[in-house]
């Protein structure tokens, strides 16, 4: 890559950070995201191909992005013989290089094949790390035997970095964003079934501890969710008499439960 300084350049590198870092929006794709970062990474740096793994819900790293098909098969490669630069970057959290990948001793014997019949003969990955969370690596491709210029490491580095911000950013958004569903749903199902519960101590002249207990038997007995058995209970699609008559203090005998 040539030397900063150029308005060209500068305005470049300039424009990818703002892309990159732009990810508070409704309708944000993290894959075109991802793709965005390969190509940007390809455009700014001295990178023949550029590949992204990065880990899912589980922590298992999976190929997202690639800015070819070559470099998306190799990476695929990677992770089936459980061998190359992206792995060991990830593990260890810090960059890895190989400059010449047709030396006898070069690191990944079997990456270092694969990767020479796609053509490329130098590797790199940096890690998309946050402090102490690596959520994955971002893999370089040279045609050329070299190792990586200070930089395009420092380049390259930077530009997983606002990748990663950004992915954990949209990650935090999207748990926020699900434990607040989670919770109105919650909560909308305590209001049926606290009316569930009036209507079925008023049909039957329970208890209110009565009727609810009676109300989770069924849900339990039949394998429904209790928030649905309520429902029914006040649709009147669902009828659940008890066997015995209530005393107030939900010491009843066993319900009959009535469909």
């Amino acid at each position: 890559m040539n030397e900063p300084g150029g308005n060209g350049l500068d305005l470049r590198v300039a424009r990818a950070f703002v892309e990159l870092a732009d990810t508070l929006v409704a309708d944000f794709d993290t894959l075109d995201f991802l793709h965005t970062l390969a190509s940007r990474a390809v455009e700014l740096l001295d990178a023949a191909a550029v590949g992204v793994m990065v880990t899912d819900q589980r922590g298992h790293l999976r190929v997202v992005a690639a800015s070819s098909e070559q470099a998306r098969l190799l990476e695929l490669f990677e992770l089936q013989s459980d061998e190359g630069p992206c792995l060991d970057c990830f593990r260890t959290g810090v960059p890895v290089a190989q400059a010449d990948l047709s030396l006898p001793e070069a690191r990944w014997p079997r990456f270092a094949t694969e990767a020479r019949r796609a053509g490329y003969r130098a590797v790199s990955a940096v890690p998309m790390r946050l402090r102490d969370e690596v959520v994955g690596a971002l893999n370089l491709f040279g045609y050329a035997p070299a190792p990586p210029s200070e930089l395009d490491d420092r380049l390259g580095q930077a530009l997983a970095d606002v990748a990663t911000i950004g992915l954990l950013q949209q990650r935090t958004v999207h748990r926020r964003d699900l434990l607040a569903e989670q919770l109105e749903s919650a909560l909308h199902s305590r209001v049926l079934i606290e009316q569930a519960k009036g209507v079925l101590a008023e049909r039957s002249r329970i208890s209110m501890d009565h009727a609810f207990a009676l109300l989770r038997e069924h849900a339990r007995g039949h394998q429904t969710l209790l928030s649905e058995v309520a429902r029914a209970v006040i649709d009147e699609d669902l009828e659940i008499r008890p066997t015995t008559v209530d005393v107030g203090d939900g010491s009843a005998g066993a319900p009959r439960l009535d469909r």
